[in-house]
């Protein structure tokens, strides 16, 4: 998908034509115990202006009402159904596998057994119960005997395997951790399976969001690639990218086909900014966003104009080296569009 806009005369926005607004949190809303800067002016600011307001989240580690209770801390009005979390999106797929009532082997924490209990089956973390299937989520408890216990039980062909997401990293207040994605890793080595995945970029979280908001026309504002953008792009809704969270210009400029979101922000104040069209020289070699200019002869992509705006130089950027057709690996990119 290409940033490339025919020129209009009218203003471009971000929300314009959609009903639903859906919004990731790690990176996007908070990082660790804070809010981002400008997420709750912008996101309170949508649900005052009738777009319907939700929170997808593929971290299993706490339940819907403890994460609208933190949302609420930042002054967001949040309710327990307004959080899609992705072991709801697991359960989704676990009572098409299973029988009502069974036992299931959960590794994660009290935001994947509540939704296992509430979908009426039974808990245990012991291989030795001969669970009808594995699910497995993050949880900052989780370690080595929870692992070994999944994979016990997964050594049995029989048994499914459901992950609530496989993010290889989560954001959090000390930096960049390991995600549930390394935790799964381990286990796929263990066993030589791999499970059957929940949250983004997998389709089924996204599913679960779009029934529960009767919507089939939503933004998503996300801050990962490979997991927020990609999904958004399968399962049909808009995609909005913030630099708040995990990727920014570098891998931007670098995002592979269907990882390419429609709308780049730097915060989230401009889901209500007009958002500037992407202009193309005759020649195809300047591509422009507002004040900034970039060129691209061949493989040599190079700065004319960096203008008043990092987020306008970003976008030209990304557009111009995604409609070349070219791989990121084989360009000469200046520096100046991602350092």
């Amino acid at each position: 998908m290409s940033l490339l806009r025919p020129k209009k005369t009218e203003s471009v926005h971000p929300l314009d034509g959609v009903d639903a607004v859906l919004a990731d949190l790690d990176g996007v809303v908070y990082q660790g115990a804070d809010a981002i800067p400008h997420a709750v002016e912008g996101l309170s600011r949508a649900a005052a202006e009738g777009f319907r307001t939700g929170y997808i989240t593929n971290n299993a580690s706490r339940t819907d009402a403890q994460v609208a209770e933190h949302l609420t801390s930042f002054g967001l009005s949040v309710a327990p159904a307004d959080v899609v979390t992705s072991p709801q999106a697991a359960m989704r797929i676990l009572t098409t596998l299973v029988e009502p009532g069974a036992t299931i082997l959960v590794v994660g924490g009290v935001g994947l057994t509540t939704e296992v209990e509430k979908a009426g089956f039974v808990v245990t973390r012991a291989a030795s119960d001969k669970p009808a299937a594995v699910v497995q989520g993050f949880a900052p408890e989780v370690g080595w005997k929870q692992l070994a216990e999944a994979s016990f039980a997964l050594h049995d062909p029989a048994v499914h395997w459901v992950a609530t997401n496989t993010d290889w990293t989560i954001p959090v207040a000390g930096g960049i951790a390991p995600g549930n994605g390394t935790l799964v890793s381990a286990v796929h080595t263990a066993v030589g399976r791999l499970p059957v995945v929940a949250g983004k970029p997998e389709k089924p979280i996204f599913e679960e969001a779009l029934a529960r908001f009767g919507t089939a026309n939503a933004a998503f504002i996300g801050d990962r690639l490979d997991t927020d953008t990609l999904g958004a792009h399968r399962a049909g809704l808009r995609t909005i990218h913030v630099l708040t969270g995990i990727d920014r210009a570098k891998q931007l400029l670098a995002a592979p086909q269907g990882s390419r979101p429609e709308f780049i922000l730097e915060d989230l104040r401009q889901l209500f900014e007009a958002y500037p069209a992407t202009q193309t020289s005759k020649d195809g070699s300047e591509t422009r966003v507002g004040a900034s200019v970039v060129r691209m002869t061949g493989p040599v992509v190079r700065v004319v104009k960096a203008g008043d705006s990092r987020t306008d130089l970003v976008r030209a950027g990304s557009a111009a080296i995604w409609n070349s057709g070219l791989s990121i690996h084989a360009l000469d990119v200046d520096p100046a569009l991602y350092s």
